[in-house]
């Protein structure tokens, strides 16, 4: 990307509207990092270049269509705003991001970075418009941008057959949850490869964990949820593993197994202690005390 040639024209654009400096930088960035930015000798990231773009009433393909060469920086820049947003459930300002880089060249002109954007398009379809076939269709979507049965499916197809999964699983079909996740699973076993994102094992064993409770595979479940504890441990992998050992308790409790419902349980209680932001450790707490209830009884 030729940043002195996108400095220019941000440069021109900003005059025509009459703003300065620390106009067009509120909100968004420095003042000082605007005048660098012109200048050519600060590369602006995703989340920057686009909230520009926006305040200068430009689509942001206005920027890369000067004569650059696709930069994966950015693109990578993309997935972690939209990963960042997604995992703290900002899904209206995840569709805000989607709908600016729809236009960008570097993603409508190749099939796998406009997966990406599909894929979170089916997100906020499913959770915001509670609109599951219109989710459904966005993910069948991104799969034909890059059909190919003779291939292994990559990492983001992983994803979203995951995603799919999440799916079927908040509709209760169960069954059809656990389809798609044992592709999931099988896909990963095929590949013989860790994958980048090493979470997508652990959160595969839970989601598979919960959706065979539901079903009344009780040991299984359990033994599902043991796989992602190991995984996590092994792989530095902490975010999920209150919720793997609540599971297993879960589990027991079912299978009129307080007393060792209670012992995964408090290993639950201590872990949620490391994300105090997690309401769930407040269900854990309260659900403690029902299980000593019980004991007593």
């Amino acid at each position: 990307m030729k940043m002195e040639e996108i400095g220019k024209r941000i440069s021109e654009l900003r005059c025509e509207k009459n703003l300065t400096q620390m106009e067009l930088a509120k909100g968004i960035c420095t003042q000082a990092s605007i005048s660098l930015i012109e200048k050519g000798e600060l590369e602006p990231n995703a989340s920057t270049l686009s909230q520009i773009a926006r305040k200068l009433g430009v689509d942001i393909n206005y920027f890369f269509e000067i004569g650059s060469t696709p930069r994966l920086d950015y693109v990578n820049e993309v997935e972690k705003q939209l990963r960042a947003l997604r995992i703290v459930y900002k899904y209206e300002e995840m569709m805000d991001y989607i709908k600016s880089e729809e236009k960008n060249p570097l993603f409508y002109r190749d099939p796998n970075k406009m997966q990406l954007l599909l894929w979170h398009k089916s997100i906020y379809a499913f959770e915001v418009e509670k609109d599951h076939p219109l989710a459904v269709s966005h993910i069948q979507s991104a799969f034909h941008l890059t059909k190919n049965s003779k291939r292994a499916f990559t990492e983001l197809e992983m994803e979203m057959i995951l995603t799919l999964g999440v799916f079927e699983y908040r509709e209760e079909n169960f069954q059809g949850a656990i389809k798609h996740f044992n592709q999931v699973e099988e896909a990963l076993e095929g590949s013989k490869r860790i994958p980048a994102d090493k979470s997508i094992y652990s959160r595969l064993y839970y989601h598979s964990a919960r959706a065979h409770t539901r079903l009344g595979n009780l040991d299984h479940s359990i033994s599902l949820a043991t796989k992602g504890i190991d995984w996590c441990l092994e792989y530095d992998q902490l975010y999920l593993m209150p919720v793997l050992h609540y599971q297993v308790a879960y589990n027991y409790e079912l299978m009129n197994n307080v007393e060792k419902a209670l012992e995964f349980l408090d290993h639950s209680i201590q872990l949620f202690e490391l994300y105090p932001e997690n309401p769930g450790g407040n269900f854990v707490r309260d659900k403690r005390v029902n299980y000593i209830h019980m004991l007593e009884k």
